[in-house]
């Protein structure tokens, strides 16, 4: 049920709330009402010089190399809703934003920039979805409810060797939040190759109550052939060697079938058609991004895909862990066998929980994030 004021849609559009609406930009960076577009000193001044306070004095934030930068910092009780943001110069996996609920030491939320939005490889990818929407050129939008109660405080850290310029948008509403209300979490994780036969893990050590609600997977495959037969499993509350949900394969998680590619499911019909993986973005699930640098089949072939469980949460006690298998095919053989692969995954977990979380791993390093 959502709160007064938050989580409209078309059905209850009309009703009156108390909510304040706020927004946090370079050009307000309290959100004060009546506080907005005042700069005269802002890093555009110079192009407004003939126009003056008012005209667009201080559109965007710059953060050098190795600096970390507060976006935002807001007191009182409310939910952010909407979050846009662009990095027109800067390195997207080496941008690290991180968000802290509440006064909390760790944060809950720590994740590259393109990750959190569903772009995991710096390179562009349309994503038009109810939770993120990634627009041209290169336009982030977030749509995550996160409510808090006592502070919200966003940071970006630049880990690259060149300045980070920073267009940004907070838009969030104070008032009121229910008891029953959960914080927002995002975890980053990569594993650069996976070792063979591990299975990767997506998100572990989750202590409290709540539920999970997505995965964006940034995906390269090492070898030729197919590379998505790996079941995703759910341990929830105390599982142990089995879990209590387990998909059927990667493609099928992410609610595609047959490989992502329309073909597989026709060949042997008499249909002769070109191979292909078909890109695809929808409100809960897609795979909107295909880097192709050796063609279909070929290895190097790098993969984003996201998986909402908007309408179909997994609801945890306890404690939660998500893993997911890297399973292709074994080639020239006269039967069909599994391959365990051993590729470069990627992954930001996205869910809702009670606090105190958990401290995340360390994040590892900007070489070990590098992307080549």
């Amino acid at each position: 049920m959502a709160f007064s004021g938050l989580g409209l849609h078309l059905g209850n559009l009309s009703l009156l709330s108390n909510a304040q609406t706020r927004s946090i930009s370079p050009e307000n960076f309290t959100g004060e009402k009546g506080k907005g577009g005042m700069s005269v000193d802002g890093p555009a001044a110079s192009q407004a010089r003939d126009l003056g306070q008012g005209w667009k004095v201080s559109p965007y934030v710059v953060i050098e190399p190795g600096a970390t930068f507060t976006l935002a910092n807001i007191e009182g009780q409310g939910a952010i809703q909407q979050i846009w943001m662009t990095l027109a110069r800067g390195r997207l996996r080496h941008s690290i934003l991180r968000v802290y609920w509440d006064g909390q030491e760790q944060p809950s939320v720590e994740c590259p920039a393109g990750d959190f939005f569903a772009c995991g490889w710096e390179e562009f990818a349309q994503v038009s979805s109810l939770a993120v929407c990634v627009n041209p050129g290169r336009g982030f939008n977030c749509y995550w409810e996160m409510p808090f109660r006592k502070r919200a405080r966003f940071t970006m850290e630049n880990r690259s060797e060149e300045a980070l310029t920073v267009y940004y948008q907070i838009n969030f509403a104070l008032t009121d939040v229910p008891e029953d209300c959960a914080y927002f979490h995002a975890q980053f994780r990569r594993t650069n190759p996976l070792p063979y036969k591990d299975v990767y893990t997506i998100l572990d050590g989750v202590s409290g109550r709540g539920q999970y609600v997505g995965t964006y997977m940034a995906w390269g495959v090492n070898n030729n052939g197919w590379w998505g037969e790996g079941e995703i499993k759910f341990f929830i509350d105390g599982d142990g060697e089995f879990p209590t949900i387990c998909g059927t394969g990667t493609e099928d998680y992410f609610c595609g079938a047959y490989n992502f590619d329309p073909y597989v499911a026709h060949s042997g019909r008499g249909l002769v058609q070109q191979s292909r993986y078909q890109e695809f973005t929808t409100p809960y699930a897609g795979l909107p991004q295909v880097i192709r640098p050796d063609g279909i089949y070929k290895s190097q072939q790098r993969f984003g895909m996201y998986r909402w469980h908007i309408p179909d949460p997994v609801r945890f006690q306890s404690d939660l862990r998500v893993t997911i298998q890297a399973l292709g095919w074994r080639t020239g053989l006269k039967e069909a066998k599994y391959l365990p692969l051993q590729d470069d995954i990627a992954s930001v977990a996205f869910w809702y929980q009670t606090l105190p979380a958990a401290p995340f791993p360390e994040l590892a390093g900007p070489e070990y994030l590098e992307i080549d």
